[in-house]
């Protein structure tokens, strides 16, 4: 069994941790992030550490998510998260404007895709001359969300695996009709 909710979380330099009552909050130039953690557990401050302690054994699991959720704003805060998706088909195009992304997927009009606060959107080319979406931000469900929207619009088909798909996805191909 995993002992790591015993171990402190350092505090990386610039990052600030602010902690009152149950809400932390974790602050980068970049941005910040937010958590309200369970009654019953308790988050402190000790020199340049967090230590997560409970009250008791029927919140021992509270304790492990709370550790994990406060490691991993302080890394998102200074790293940032990314997700690229692919578009693959010679009429398909993106490009930003502002705060929206608009992409052309073969509908009769444009989808704008309105980009909520603290998220950005990129258009860049991958070595084959594939048009790569790169949506980044520094709350990975934000991001998560956002690209899988946009992955909704066109899901890849199974045929030949094109449309709009994580880059690096793999997609299982079905066989296409023969003719005998």
């Amino acid at each position: 069994m995993s002992r790591i909710w015993k171990l402190p979380v350092p505090i990386i330099d610039g990052v600030t941790v602010d902690i009152k009552d149950a809400l932390i909050t974790v602050k980068w130039p970049k941005g910040e992030l937010s958590y309200t953690h369970v009654d019953g557990v308790h988050v402190a401050v000790e020199g340049t550490e967090i230590v997560v302690t409970v009250d008791s054994d029927s919140h021992k699991n509270f304790r492990w998510l709370t550790r994990t959720l406060i490691s991993n704003m302080i890394e998102w805060v200074t790293n940032g998260f990314v997700k690229k998706l692919l578009v693959l088909w010679v009429w398909y195009a993106a490009k930003v404007q502002g705060k929206n992304l608009e992409l052309k997927l073969g509908y009769s009009h444009p989808i704008n895709h309105p980009l909520p606060d603290g998220i950005t959107a990129e258009i860049e080319q991958d070595p084959k001359g594939e048009t790569v979406v790169v949506i980044s931000g520094i709350d990975k469900q934000l991001v998560g969300e956002q690209a899988a929207k946009i992955r909704s619009y066109r899901k890849p088909e199974p045929y030949k695996g094109k449309w709009v798909r994580y880059l690096g996805e793999f997609i299982q191909m079905k066989a296409g009709k023969t003719a005998v």
